[in-house]
């Protein structure tokens, strides 16, 4: 199928796919627990007539059942070397099905590995495992690919980029979201589709997860940024249980299908079902929305840049931005002998601290003699995406550094810069076009500088020309405004002006550098605070300079609230209110002087060396767990322990309050999965150091012990290992008996280890009945072990139904529950 067939076939009208897969073979017979590849092979003509009858229903697009048939997933039952055969019988089954009546899609999905810094898995060994399902799946003969159920981004985007590197087939992608429109690592409707439509997925939407009526948000917000058709395949309903213990779905095929018509309202023109979809369920869907129009909803052209978890939206009039400069080690002393010992603790401090002080992106830049800068800047890009929400630019004079971080980078990045130089063109060009990025266009030529403005525009013009007809639109391209000295050239700031207002007419946007203006010129601050007012006005869209600079950034708010830009009036009296809490006065009463006074107070030298501030040695721990900085923290605890504290104060004061803010953030949704985890993780490695003398100061304690596992038949176990974590990270001891376990072992360690808790998880509504019967098993054998369950499809309710002691929606809450069951305080 080529890309332009599958254009023509979702252009034309509402396009249907098939329903669930795995609870509908739960329902004809096949068992929790088995791999289900080889079970649909050992009864292939049952897979054959469920989708027989989704094509009779009206599915344009079927699902090969491939959904785990990767190498990582198939190691789970010890099947990995059926890989190549498993993908090839299980399109071919499809195909049969399909007949020629609907178009097959090869299926791939999450491994259940994670990716660095949360886990061992490097990016690129995972785009391997993608890459080598995908060419099974195109010589099986796939018609196009869909990849499914996700909830990383980052995983989302190997699989990705492995499809596009395979072939040329359309990409279908969904992922999965929380109730908090957010996936389980964070992110949110409008990045993920930002992101992955600028990777070049064919088309984007979510599915399982809720039933439409929850999913309707999720579909507006992706269609409002959108350049691709939507998909909506939600579950039928959330899962219960019946009286007989059966997984249930609430959703009648009717309820189902006017659900959906809503979809289409908001958006989606790609169709189908998940959990709890039989061809019932699409045959309806199909009925009620087949004679209605393609959604036609309008969007507004705006440009993006993302992280992992937070979209940077911004027009030519909207407000100044503020890119933060100073992860750079040009001039920096202290930066550069850390960079060249391997050590990030100041670049994750200047990350930080430019966030909090308002940039809005951060440039990443680590060149300097002495350092193997691919591999730094890889480093350095995967922990500042980690830890800080902002979007990032790519700043290297090499290609192959840009390419390397674009490919790992788990957002939409900027690119400085693309200018007409050969080298850069040609080669930047397709790899920014690649990776889906934005670029900042330099206007230097193998000629070197423009010598006048008709040069710069000329260079502008070819560039943006060049890059226009590769597929990239005006809002990918911001042009630097090149600022020269004025020192040396009297003109270098009409130049700029002139080259900003030019853009501005275009319909580009435009960058800077500030500080090169007033190089060589006293009391520099009042032209870098006048020249950047003069750009705000002609419509420079963002710059490049230190946002603890608090003059320029109270000129640049000023700026914007004078020209009555849109919310710059709060934007403006938020900051001065700020300033005012934290009892910084930025009022310069008389001369020079003072202002220089001012200035020193309020910058932040480029050159600065201190690396922390004066802080207790307690309370450094304690930030180093809220921050999940895993490189520091085990010296700061040594450090601890030669000031003599006792390792009780350091656990009592520093850690264990430190992992309770850490739960209270993500409960509120200012933290998410990577930040838990590294927190946890932080906190993991200060335990585990302290924990001999803690039991030499104290003795052995009769702490109680939890025994974890993931239920029978579930091979998920992201949720479960860092509950495990949380608890050891409190004191409990833990038994960590993996996934996929019997309800026999479960028993048997529990009495063998004298629990005191049983914590389950599932993740798959096909296994959740497990918890059911394993609290009847365990009555059954007089087990007195309090059980606590949670995992993704787990509600309180089904809890409460099942007999269960208690419930955890998330690992942040699951030591709270445990201690409440327990009766220990808090």
């Amino acid at each position: 199928m080529k890309k332009q067939e599958f254009k023509n076939l979702i252009s034309q009208k509402i396009t249907y796919l098939d329903g669930a897969t795995g609870s509908n073979l739960m329902k004809r017979g096949m068992p929790s627990g088995v791999c289900p590849e080889k079970w649909i092979l050992e009864n292939p003509d049952i897979m054959i007539q469920l989708q027989r009858e989704f094509v009779e229903a009206g599915s344009n697009i079927i699902y090969a059942p491939t959904f785990t048939c990767n190498r990582i997933k198939l190691e789970e039952y010890h099947l990995e070397h059926k890989i190549a055969e498993y993908n090839h019988e299980l399109v071919r089954l499809s195909k049969i099905a399909a007949d020629g009546r609907a178009y097959v899609a090869g299926d791939l999905t999450m491994t259940g590995r994670q990716l660095e810094p949360m886990g061992t898995m490097k990016f690129e060994e995972l785009v391997d495992v993608y890459k080598e399902q995908a060419k099974y799946l195109v010589d099986a003969g796939v018609d196009l690919f869909i990849i499914e159920t996700m909830m990383s981004l980052q995983e989302t985007r190997a699989a990705l980029i492995a499809c596009s590197e395979v072939c040329d087939l359309p990409i279908m992608v969904t992922m999965t979201f929380e109730a908090d429109g957010r996936s389980l690592y964070g992110t949110d409707a409008i990045t993920a589709t930002i992101v992955l439509q600028s990777l070049g997925a064919d088309a984007i939407g979510a599915n399982c997860s809720t039933g439409p009526d929850k999913m309707a948000k999720i579909i507006t917000e992706m269609k409002s940024v959108a350049t691709v058709p939507v998909i909506a395949k939600p579950n039928a309903g959330m899962p219960a249980l019946d009286g007989q213990g059966n997984t249930i779905y609430t959703m009648s095929t009717e309820e189902f299908a006017d659900g959906m018509v809503i979809m289409t309202e908001c958006g989606a023109s790609i169709l189908g079902g998940c959990c709890g979809t039989s061809p019932e369920y699409i045959a309806n869907l199909v009925k009620k929305t087949k004679n209605l129009n393609l959604p036609q909803i309008e969007v507004e052209k705006k440009r993006f840049l993302t992280s992992e978890r937070k979209t940077l939206a911004f027009g030519l009039d909207d407000n100044f931005i503020i890119v933060g400069e100073r992860i750079n080690p040009t001039g920096k002393k202290a930066l550069q002998a850390q960079l060249r010992e391997g050590k990030l603790d100041l670049v994750m401090q200047f990350a930080e601290e430019q966030e909090e002080n308002g940039a809005k992106v951060l440039d990443i830049n680590v060149g300097m003699s002495g350092i193997d800068e691919k591999e730094t800047m890889l480093r350095v890009i995967t922990e500042v995406s980690s830890q800080v929400s902002l979007p990032l630019v790519i700043d290297s004079s090499h290609t192959d550094v840009i390419e390397a971080a674009l490919r790992i980078y788990p957002g939409r990045a900027l690119i400085n810069s693309i200018s007409l130089e050969s080298e850069k063109i040609e080669k930047l060009l397709p790899i920014a076009k690649k990776y889906g990025s934005m670029f900042i266009l330099l206007p230097l030529s193998d000629k070197g500088l423009p010598q006048n403005l008709k040069e710069r525009v000329s260079i502008i013009d070819e560039v943006t020309n060049k890059a226009l007809t590769m597929g990239f639109i005006k809002e990918d391209i911001i042009v630097d405004g090149l600022v020269a000295t004025v020192g040396a050239n009297p003109k270098a700031a009409r130049e700029t002006l002139e080259t900003v207002a030019y853009c501005k007419q275009n319909g580009l946007a435009t960058i800077c550098g500030l500080s090169n203006i007033s190089f060589g010129l006293p009391e520099r601050i009042n032209i870098n605070m006048t020249f950047l007012s003069l750009a705000i006005r002609e419509g420079l869209t963002m710059a490049i300079a230190n946002p603890s600079q608090q003059l320029l950034v109270n000129s640049a708010l000023a700026t914007d609230l004078l020209l009555n830009k849109e919310g710059s009036d709060l934007n403006y009296i938020n900051k001065m209110n700020e300033l005012s809490e934290k009892g910084i006065s930025v009022q310069v009463t008389s001369g020079g002087n003072d202002l220089k006074k001012a200035t020193q107070t309020l910058s932040s030298n480029p050159s600065n060396e201190t690396t922390f501030s004066e802080k207790t040695i307690l309370s450094q721990i304690h930030e180093s767990v809220i921050k999940g900085s895993k490189n520091k923290i085990l010296d700061q605890v040594k450090i601890a322990l030669e000031e003599k504290n006792p390792p009780t104060d350091i656990l009592d004061t520093a850690l264990i309050p430190a992992i309770g803010i850490v739960g209270e953030l993500f409960e509120k949704g200012k933290y998410f999965l990577p930040q838990l985890i590294s927190s946890a993780e932080a906190m993991k490695i200060a335990v585990e150091y302290l924990e001999p003398l803690l039991l030499a100061q104290n003795g052995e304690q009769d702490m109680p012990v939890v025994v974890i596992a993931t239920v029978k038949g579930d091979i998920h176990d992201i949720g479960k290992n860092l509950v495990a974590l949380m608890f050891k990270n409190y004191g409990f001891k833990v038994y960590d008996l993996g996934k996929d376990v019997s309800n026999e072992k479960i028993v048997e360690a529990a009495k063998k280890y004298n629990a005191k808790i049983v914590a389950l998880s599932a993740l798959m509504t096909t296994t959740m009945q497990e918890m059911k019967r394993f609290i009847s098993y365990a009555k059954e054998q007089k087990l007195e072990a309090k059980v606590m369950i949670g995992g993704a499809v787990i509600t309180e309710d089904y809890a409460l139904e099942i007999g269960a002691d208690g419930y955890s929606k998330d690992a942040a809450e699951a030591v709270r529950v445990a201690k409440d069951i327990l009766g220990i305080e808090a």
